[in-house]
């Protein structure tokens, strides 16, 4: 989508006042960041930030230099292979002779609306069930748009299949898994422009298990040791660290190499690579506002701190749902937490310090319940094509 002023005037009034600044704040530290020749690594969920253009975003934002690392999940690896969002048609899987045991909830079964050509892909490499895809396309059915490949016949079988196939070449060339199949994904996702611009893009560790057979041979290709190395050299490399809807960060930023949370100790110790997150910029992108209440705890008086030093159990001091990574964060005097949709932060963040720094975005989203947003994700599933193999094979 085009950058249109009136639409970040119309997002900045889904946030309230506090995230507004915030995200000035934030964008602040990223313009400083990157004036002075700094990095800025994203860690993303899946989910809504696949829903919301929040991948396709980053994915830009490293095409113009705005973001050099990102990790994320299997699941987001998968979508982005599959072309990130698509169509499907969904049709009740009994009558079509599909067993019902094998169904999932509801008993639907997804019909991918993709192109002849690439059927024709798909065929080339698989067996294909043309007579399934034709009576899936006559018969009586919802048409929506979601997150590519998964459950959808073909792209979904297509990807498990594939990724067997990418974790064997991977692991005969050194790469990662995210690394080769990117050679062969659209420019426009994630892993295709980390490819493309030798940018780091890697699943963390506690986010391996989503995306099918992708999350598993992801995990395969390279050892978790060789994973928490990468993941970790990237986090030391960069200034500023966005976290977006993402769980269990503390288990990634606060990883096994990393002193400054005192995770890393050891390793220090016994004089192996480690890396601080001190003088960092940690910013967190959340709808829980038990984030902000456990943040100000902090700043308030130093209580999680303090918390952590008598050896108190902080859900109960503080009364509110206390996730893992409410720790680490809060108690770093960098964070910066904006509770807020991501669907309405990640477009304001990039415009304005695309803004400052005077560089041109040819993609900006918009959250998916606005008209703009329901355009942009038209845009996507029509111009972010799947992974093509043949591509993959030849620029290996």
């Amino acid at each position: 989508m085009p950058l249109k002023p009136e639409l970040m005037t119309e997002i900045e009034q889904r946030l309230d006042e506090t995230a507004l600044d915030r995200v000035e704040e934030a964008v602040e530290h990223i313009v400083a960041a990157k004036e002075r020749g700094g990095k800025v690594a994203v860690v993303t969920g899946s989910g809504p930030n696949v829903h919301e253009g929040v991948t396709t975003l980053i994915a830009e934002m490293m095409r113009v230099g705005l973001v050099d690392a990102v990790s994320t999940s299997s699941a987001v690896v998968a979508h982005e292979m599959g072309g990130t969002l698509d169509e499907v048609k969904r049709c009740p899987g009994k009558p079509l002779g599909i067993p019902p045991e094998i169904l999932p909830r509801g008993g639907e079964f997804e019909l991918s609306l993709v192109d002849d050509d690439t059927l024709d892909a798909i065929e080339r490499y698989m067996p294909l069930d043309r007579d399934l895809i034709d009576r899936l396309r006559a018969a009586e059915g919802k048409t929506i748009i979601k997150a590519a490949g998964n459950l959808g016949y073909p792209m979904g079988l297509y990807l498990e299949w594939l990724s067997n196939e990418i974790s064997v070449l991977a692991k005969s060339r050194g790469l990662s898994f995210e690394e080769t199949a990117g050679l062969g994904a659209d420019p426009r996702t994630m892993i295709g422009v980390g490819a493309r611009k030798g940018l780091p893009v890697l699943v963390t560790i506690p986010q391996l298990v989503g995306g099918g057979a992708v999350g598993l041979c992801i995990g395969d290709t390279i050892s978790l040791h060789e994973r928490a190395s990468r993941l970790a050299h990237m986090l030391d490399d960069a200034d500023v660290i966005i976290e977006s809807a993402v769980a269990l960060t503390q288990e990634v930023h606060d990883g096994p190499f990393e002193r400054y949370t005192g995770h890393g100790m050891w390793s220090a110790w016994t004089g192996h690579y480690s890396y601080s997150l001190e003088g960092k910029t940690l910013i967190r992108i959340d709808l829980d506002p038990a984030l902000n209440t456990v943040w100000e705890a902090e700043r308030g008086g130093g209580a999680v701190q303090q918390a952590i030093a008598e050896g108190l159990p902080k859900t109960k001091l503080f009364k509110v749902p206390f996730r893992m990574e409410m720790s680490g964060f809060a108690r770093h005097e960098g964070s910066i937490p904006i509770v807020g949709d991501i669907g309405a932060v990640w477009p304001l963040i990039a415009y304005h310090a695309a803004k400052r720094l005077g560089i041109a975005l040819g993609f900006i989203s918009a959250p998916q319940d606005t008209e703009a947003g329901k355009e942009m994700r038209r845009q996507i599933v029509k111009e972010v094509q799947p992974l093509d193999r043949e591509q993959m094979l030849k620029s290996l």
